[in-house]
């Protein structure tokens, strides 16, 4: 799979971007099935798919806490993991 990333400062809107067919297509099969709202294209940025990736990692090697049923609760955690 390739990403093409065409920053802002050159590609301006109404500018023509030429892409190969067979992703294109590929890209109009996936966007059909997948409704992104302009308010929550920051989550689909590669900077916070590895903030996700990063998470995905800590959940699954234990080194999450929680969660807490109040706000007691997760301070007592916090002042835990400083000491």
């Amino acid at each position: 799979m390739t990403t093409v990333t065409i920053p802002k400062e050159l590609a301006k809107q109404g500018d023509l971007v030429l892409v190969p067919r067979r992703e294109y297509e590929a890209f109009s099969q996936w966007r059909k099935h997948i409704k992104i709202r302009l308010n929550d294209a920051w989550f689909w940025t590669p900077e916070w798919q590895e903030k996700e990736f990063e998470a995905d990692r800590a959940i699954a090697k234990g080194k999450v806490q929680g969660p807490f049923s109040n706000h007691k609760d997760l301070m007592a955690a916090l002042s835990r993991k400083r000491t």
